[in-house]
This record gives C-alpha cells, sequence and structure tokens, in this order.
C-alpha cells in the first residue's frame, strides 16, 4: 500500500461518517466536524456504521488521496471521545488497520528475567 510518511498526525473522527462521502464530503468534514486543514498533510480517519469498513484522506502533496478497507471478519476499534477527534500514532494507524485493538496490543511475549 501506498501511504503517508512516517511521522505523519492521524486524526480519528469519533463516532460513524455516511461512507457515501468521497473526496469532497470528508473534507468538508474534516474542517467542519475535527476542525483541521484537509490540506495540511495529517491523515483523517472515519468508520462507517457497521464498523467494518474504514476511510483514510490525506493530501500528499499534490492532491487529495483516499484509502478504503473493508474487514472480511470482525471491526475496526474506534473511540469514543467528547471532543469528536481522536490523535494516533502511525504505528497505531497501522494496528487499527489490520484490525488489531490499537488501545491495548498484546505482546507475543513479556521478559521474565533481566540479564
Amino acid at each position: 500500500m501506498i501511504g503517508p510518511p512516517s511521522g505523519v498526525r492521524v486524526y480519528l473522527a469519533a463516532g460513524v461518517t455516511d461512507m457515501r462521502k468521497g473526496f469532497d464530503g470528508l473534507a468538508a468534514l474534516v474542517q467542519q466536524r475535527l476542525r483541521q486543514d484537509p490540506f495540511g498533510g495529517a491523515v483523517y480517519a472515519f468508520r462507517g456504521r457497521r464498523g467494518d469498513l474504514v476511510k483514510l484522506l490525506w493530501w500528499d502533496g499534490q492532491g487529495l488521496v483516499l484509502h478504503a478497507k473493508r474487514l472480511e471478519r470482525g471491526r475496526f476499534t474506534w473511540p469514543t471521545t467528547a471532543d469528536g477527534v481522536a490523535v494516533l500514532t502511525p504505528a497505531q494507524l497501522s494496528m487499527l488497520l489490520e484490525g488489531v485493538d490499537w488501545r491495548h496490543p498484546i505482546r507475543s511475549s513479556q521478559p521474565t528475567l533481566a540479564w
């Protein structure tokens, strides 16, 4: 997948978004609901009502890029916040897109002894 550069800011729009929206509709949501600049280079993520579809919108310097991913099983973990937006790291976004609960990732092993 062609993705945003490392270190980019990631904003999740809390709640449900109408997944029929495209470039212009999502950019308008970024401005109105998230109070951000859709052309600033950050990634904006939106989730549909069923929770199995997510859309990512960002400006790559030349134009808006829109990616969509639908899980065949399960749902994307999504926050509920009072201000309507959550900020993630690029690593947390990667976990989210893999269907992992990015809020509480389970580590494969924990060290038991210090060497």
